[in-house]
C-alpha cells in the first residue's frame, strides 16, 4: 500500500506542477495570441484559471492527506520536509481564485490585481517546483 500512495504523491506532484506551467506559460499566452479579441481571450484565462485552482487543491490536498497516511515512506518524509511548500501554493491558489480573480473579472484596477494574481501564480508554480524537486531527488548514498 506504501509504495502506491508514494506514486500517487509523485504523480500529484507532477500534474500540479505541470498543469501550472502548461496553462499559465504555454495556454494563456496562447490564447491572447490567437483569439480574435482580449476580451474573449480573458474571459477563456480566467475559466482555465479557475480550472487550474481546482487542480491544484486536489493535487495538495491529496499530497496532505498521503503524508499523514504513509508513515515511514520515504516519499512522505520528503513531502512532510517540503509541507510549507504545499501549504503555501495551496493558499496561493485560494487566494488567487476567491480574492484576486474577482477583481480581475470586475476589471477592477485591473492591472494591480493582474500583477498580483500573476505574482500569485509563479510564486505557486515555484512552490509546485520546490516540491517536485524534493521528492524525486536522489536518496544520500
Amino acid at each position: 500500500m506504501r509504495g502506491l500512495l508514494e506514486r500517487l504523491c509523485g504523480m500529484a506532484a507532477a500534474l500540479w506542477w505541470g498543469s501550472l506551467t502548461t496553462v499559465g506559460f504555454v495556454v494563456v499566452p496562447l490564447l491572447f495570441s490567437v483569439l480574435p479579441t482580449p476580451a474573449l481571450a480573458g474571459q477563456t484565462a480566467a475559466r482555465l484559471f479557475t480550472a487550474q485552482t481546482w487542480i491544484s487543491v486536489g493535487c495538495t490536498l491529496l499530497l496532505l492527506v498521503a503524508t499523514r497516511s504513509v508513515h515511514g515512506g520515504a516519499m512522505a518524509r520528503r513531502t512532510q520536509a517540503a509541507i510549507g511548500f504545499l501549504v503555501l501554493g495551496l493558499l496561493l491558489a485560494l487566494l488567487a481564485e476567491f480574492a484576486v480573480a474577482p477583481h480581475i473579472v470586475a476589471r477592477d484596477n485591473l492591472r494591480l490585481w493582474h500583477s498580483v494574481g500573476s505574482g500569485m501564480y509563479l510564486v505557486q508554480w515555484i512552490c509546485a517546483g520546490a516540491l517536485l524537486w524534493r521528492l524525486f531527488r536522489p536518496a544520500p548514498t
